[in-house]
């Protein structure tokens, strides 16, 4: 039955920025949709952004990372909100599905409130470059504010969740024992 015998034993899939990206205690992860990214949340106030590359990607734009396989791809931090919530410990992330149609990224924190980012898109014209021909404005992501929620709760938002299917809805949960329904409408 469910819960029975041994667990299978996980393999670490290999990434960089391990250990530097965040000062504190890591709380929570939100994954995107395509499972191509992930967010983290820590105490320290910072949110990561974190990119999977394919190992062909690995192999062309890292080539000094280690991999145990050479079909090994690669989790790299790209882009990191140093005080997404003014400091305060960030508790939850949620990415917006898919079928919500605007990508939006929710978080919850120490600060007793919501607040949702957007992705900017790059200008071809802000594109940089490292010498090596490769372009900063096609890894690391940039974030904005897209909306807040102040004092969402009475103490810490512990859980924020978009709705599966109607991108407007979202939902928290905090210290004071209340569960909020939101409805998000973009500008």
């Amino acid at each position: 039955g469910v819960g029975d015998g041994p667990l299978p034993s996980l393999g670490e899939a290999g990434g960089s920025n391990k250990g530097d990206v965040h000062s504190s205690t890591v709380w929570c992860l939100g994954v995107a949709p395509g499972g191509v990214r992930f967010l983290s949340g820590s105490e320290d106030g910072s949110m990561a952004i974190w990119k999977c590359y394919t190992a062909n990607e690995r192999k062309r734009l890292f080539p000094n990372e280690r991999a145990v396989s050479s079909t090994d791809g690669l989790w790299s931090c790209v882009g990191v909100l140093p005080n997404a919530h003014s400091g305060y410990a960030i508790l939850s992330i949620d990415c917006a599905p898919s079928r919500a149609g605007h990508g939006r990224i929710v978080s919850g924190g120490g600060d007793n409130s919501i607040h949702i980012y957007r992705e900017e898109m790059p200008c071809e014209d802000s594109k940089e470059s490292n010498g090596s021909g490769m372009n900063f404005a096609s890894i690391g992501p940039k974030f904005a504010y897209d909306a807040v929620a102040v004092d969402a709760h009475t103490g810490d938002v512990n859980c924020v969740k978009w709705h599966p299917k109607d991108g407007r809805c979202l939902i928290s949960a905090g210290d004071d024992g209340a569960v909020k329904v939101w409805k998000y409408t973009r500008e």
